[in-house]
């Protein structure tokens, strides 16, 4: 099936509504996928240790050492970021000879907002709740040469196959992997981060983005990387300010790309997964609520008729919860609601039923 084209229209999702609008002071936050956990010393240490360094220009090269060890790479492999944000921003400003863009949705709308803030043209695929928002590789355009897809995707929490994203991958086209839940992903009895790309260097074309920031709670220091090829990572460099990425954010990649690092995010993965499985089975016990196809990382997608309304509601009980309706491919019945502690999710989903109730 050919893509959606993307001609602007009234009725176009809001791309530029995040997360933390949703989040108002004084009520429980679910609709930022961000964890919330005291910050480990091993983590806070260093960051608190680089404030003393400030008056020195950042020197990125150690935590470029770091990260691409952390994923069998040479540094010349690894572009630190001010989060993953920018490193869509210079992929979209690097790449403006980029003729066909192709954009998976529903996912994060920063890929396609930056894009079109560069003068791109963008097309979309819109992948089938229906078929669990699974991925299609024939459904991409041939002539696609700058696809760009989130896994584990948000808002879905859809995991795709590393074999169907690695068929996207082909010699003139760059595909843009957005990785930045790949941390919070697990399957029993799997070493690593399942469906990664991170640590591919085989396939033509491939960036993989990465964020620090959901897992260890660092969406104020803004701080991700990129992986690809040198040559295809000097072109964003060249559109990136200098010094783009502070010395305490370096000083976190850094620590964060450590071994007990890495071994910390598989245990918070796995008590992150019975977390989800909790809130999925209170969820699908609510009549008219449906969770989308098998969620793997931080938050469930949900459909349920009257979701707009719903979200009202929820907001006037104290709850707060992501719309869906600003995400390409969905619309107002649909709501992202983070995972939380059981407790939190069992006060939530007892509220959410006073309000179907009602």
């Amino acid at each position: 099936m050919p893509a959606v084209p993307t001609a602007a229209a009234p009725a176009d999702p809001d791309l530029g509504h995040h997360g933390d609008a949703e989040a108002t002071p004084g009520l429980v936050d679910l609709a930022v996928n961000v964890r919330r956990a005291a910050m480990p010393d091993w983590l806070a240490d260093p960051i608190t240790a680089a404030l003393g360094d400030l008056a020195s220009y950042p020197d990125p090269a150690p935590a470029r050492a770091a990260v691409g060890h952390r994923h069998g790479r040479p540094p010349e492999e690894v572009l630190l970021t001010a989060g993953a944000a920018e490193g869509f921003v210079l992929v979209a400003r690097a790449l403006r000879d980029a003729r066909h863009p192709v954009v998976v949705h529903p996912q994060f709308t920063e890929p396609e907002a930056a894009l079109r803030a560069a003068g791109h043209r963008v097309d979309r695929v819109l992948l089938d709740p229906a078929d669990g928002f699974r991925l299609d590789p024939a459904r991409i355009p041939a002539d696609a040469d700058l696809v760009m897809i989130g896994n584990p995707t948000n808002p879905t929490s859809v995991l795709h196959p590393v074999d169907a994203l690695a068929a996207l991958a082909r010699p003139g086209r760059v595909l843009v992997v957005d990785e930045a839940f790949a941390d919070t992903t697990i399957v029993p009895g799997v070493d690593g981060e399942p469906e990664s790309l991170a640590h591919r260097r085989d396939l033509p074309g491939l960036l993989v983005v990465r964020s620090l920031t959901k897992t260890w709670g660092l969406a104020g220091l803004r701080i991700g990387y990129l992986l690809g090829e040198p040559g295809l990572l000097a072109r964003l460099v060249a559109a990136q300010p200098l010094w783009a990425v502070s010395t305490p954010a370096l000083a976190a990649a850094t620590a964060c790309a450590a071994p007990a690092a890495v071994a910390a995010e598989r245990v918070i993965a796995a008590d992150l997964a019975a977390d989800r499985a909790h809130l999925v089975a209170r969820l699908s016990g609510l009549p008219g609520v449906r969770v989308a196809g098998q969620p793997a990382s931080a938050f469930v997608l949900v459909h349920a008729p009257g979701a707009a309304e719903l979200r009202q509601r929820l907001r006037e009980h104290g709850w707060a919860v992501r719309r869906g309706d600003t995400f390409p491919g969905l619309g107002p019945d649909w709501l992202r609601i983070a995972v939380r502690d059981p407790a939190t999710t069992d006060a939530f989903v007892d509220t959410l039923t006073r309000i179907l109730e009602a």
